[in-house]
């Protein structure tokens, strides 16, 4: 399976069209047409339902999609490795992370390399612990930003001197908001709108000290934005961690779990990483960051 082909097999998929398609690729649409059949029986299933109007994917053809552009991805990041040579730092760096206050610390050292190497560039990936060590494992990303603990046996890591506080967001006008803490009793009588990572942390059942089950959970999310809102108005109550919402607008307040459950925080990689320059560099400024605190 070729590149190129893959690469053509993505431009169909966006423009949902042979002729688009082949437009912007400077192709014939025959051309282009024939390719994608070869492609189908190179894998031996249909990737497009075509009709008159469009041409969509198929439950195969949309796998077959996330994984192409991981692939096409991969390529370009390596390309732009080995392209940056030996003049002045330069390159992309790609890190994936949770919604933390820890990225203050994260953008910080991305803003001293920048005043000194302009052309390093930073892609954010958002999304839940399994997602980005997903990502890692496929090389899509140099580092993670995560909570404690980290498989060992795959990453190597860098701990962070900073933690977040686990509590819940809620209504400013809440009963619950008079309380200046809230405890795993108060939590049983919630109805609560918990992350998936909150659910599978071993430090939070741990804290709640009786079974998942005992909570009143009316639904769940990946990142809090969404969560936030459904909390504001009213829905129930979201279990995250501490200065992801700006509170002072949102109408909401922000309540710790008592006693005090922190989180703490990693950069991750993956064992016998080779870093490009630009990797190398954020990872060496991070550190002296750190040592500076």
């Amino acid at each position: 399976m070729e590149l190129r082909l893959l690469q053509y097999f993505l431009a169909v998929a966006r423009e949902e069209s042979i002729t688009k398609a082949a437009d912007i690729l400077h192709v014939t649409q025959p051309t282009l047409s024939r390719q994608m059949m070869d492609l189908e029986t190179e894998l031996g299933t249909p990737l497009f339902c075509r009709t008159n109007r469009k041409t969509v994917l198929t439950e195969d053809g949309l796998r077959l999609r996330q994984r192409a552009e991981e692939i096409v991805e991969l390529v370009s990041k390596t390309e732009a490795e080995f392209r940056s040579g030996d003049g002045p730092v330069s390159g992309n760096i790609y890190i994936g992370a949770g919604e933390t206050d820890a990225m203050h610390l994260i953008a910080q050292t991305a803003r001293q390399i920048h005043g000194v190497y302009p052309d390093v560039h930073y892609h954010l990936h958002s999304g839940n612990a399994l997602d980005v060590m997903e990502k890692l494992d496929r090389g899509l990303l140099d580092f993670g930003l995560l909570i404690e603990p980290v498989d060992k046996s795959k990453y190597e890591y860098l701990r962070l001197p900073v933690t977040d506080i686990w509590g819940i967001y809620m209504r400013a006008d809440s009963p619950y908001a008079k309380l200046p803490a809230v405890t795993a009793e108060t939590l049983r009588q919630l109805p609560l709108i918990c992350s998936r990572q909150s659910l599978a942390n071993g430090d939070f059942t741990d804290w709640l000290g009786h079974d998942l089950k005992d909570l009143n959970i009316i639904g769940t999310y990946n990142l809090l934005y969404n969560a936030a809102l459904m909390a504001s108005e009213g829905l129930g109550y979201a279990l995250s961690l501490d200065k992801l919402i700006n509170v002072e607008t949102g109408g909401l307040c922000f309540r710790p779990l008592e006693p005090k459950l922190e989180a703490k925080l990693v950069l991750v990689w993956k064992k016998h990483q080779m870093f490009s320059r630009a990797a190398e560099l954020f990872l060496d400024t991070l550190r002296q960051t750190i040592c500076g605190i």
